[in-house]
């Protein structure tokens, strides 16, 4: 069974995080007096154990740069400063960013921290070799997709998310939390689930425990147009327990896939283009028995999204890709 952090107790008047590690114990009083802003979903890690458990699971290496996403007062920071070469923090709260400054003031290790003030969705992230985040889980799935899609390759991402998000993220076919996300996920990452932080450990407590999990992307990644990938993954899981028949052959899907098929002609200069005098005159195959031909020679065609795996959706994509059918 996986690990579960229980909120330690701490005495009246100690701080939050670890005032044993690093050298910024003497500023911990004013830190306990920073409010945390809920407004942006900050929920303050108050638990040295996590912390410790955060940065052995992270496997970091003395020739790393980290990449800390919502260092917060700097409890974390400050650990990860002693493991690694550099660590380059990203904070979107300028109060926080003076307060994790302040941690490393005056220390050896001050030149080793570089903190970037902004939103972690829009700055361009400079190289890094593991990622550590507590972030906000309202941009789990951005901030995800992000690190997923990032270049170049990184070793492993270690990321605190929302308990249920982070189930979905390892759903299995036929599980109920089995959605998009678990599938996009999965395709190009290994995600395993580390150990879950009860609310407790966090001021304010959220509504919800938490979970931290480590990701490692496929190296190579996997040989495929993600868009088009994504076009097919969604279309299917909007409707997950119906059979695919009975999604891709209703009116509106129909006209999506014919208007894709004029679009994917277009940009490749098909002849038919110019066997035409306008573009309406284009030579259309009838689409329902082009994809119920695909379906059925498949073995597809009364499959259900929610039971079906990663290999089961590649298979499709190229059947329906062969036939001139597209989905971004």
């Amino acid at each position: 069974n996986m690990p579960k952090i229980k909120s330690a107790k701490f005495q009246r008047g100690s701080t939050e995080g670890d005032s044993t590690h690093g050298p910024a114990s003497s500023s911990s009083v004013g830190r306990t007096l920073l409010a945390p802003n809920t407004s942006i979903g900050q929920h303050f890690l108050k638990n040295p154990a996590v912390v410790d458990a955060i940065v052995s699971r992270a496997d970091i290496k003395s020739s790393d740069i980290v990449l800390e996403v919502g260092p917060g007062t700097g409890n974390l920071t400050v650990r990860l400063l002693e493991q690694s070469k550099r660590v380059i923090a990203v904070e979107y709260d300028r109060r926080m960013v003076r307060e994790v400054l302040k941690r490393v003031e005056g220390t050896a290790r001050e030149k080793n921290l570089q903190v970037i003030q902004g939103d972690v969705l829009k700055i361009d992230i400079p190289y890094f070799d593991v990622c550590v985040a507590n972030l906000p889980y309202q941009i789990s799935s951005p901030f995800l997709f992000k690190m997923l899609s990032h270049r170049p390759l990184f070793r492993c991402a270690v990321i605190m998310f929302q308990l249920e998000f982070a189930q979905r993220l390892t759903a299995k076919p036929g599980e109920e939390l089995y959605c998009r996300l678990s599938v996009n996920t999965q395709l190009l990452a290994k995600v395993e689930n580390l150990l879950k932080v009860g609310k407790a450990n966090f001021r304010p407590p959220p509504k919800v425990d938490s979970q931290v999990v480590r990701i490692e992307l496929k190296n190579p990644p996997p040989p495929i147009n993600f868009i088009e990938w994504d076009g097919l993954v969604r279309m299917l899981f909007n409707r997950k327990n119906k059979t695919l028949h009975a999604i891709m052959t209703v009116k509106s899907v129909l006209t999506v896939l014919e208007d894709n098929y004029k679009t994917h002609l277009s940009l490749n200069n098909n002849n038919n283009l110019h066997n035409s005098s306008t573009n309406n005159n284009i030579m259309m195959p009838d689409m329902k028995p082009l994809i119920e031909e695909v379906l059925t020679s498949t073995g597809y065609n009364d499959q259900r999204a929610a039971k079906m795996d990663i290999n089961d959706f590649l298979c499709l994509l190229a059947a329906f890709n062969a036939k001139g059918i597209h989905f971004s």
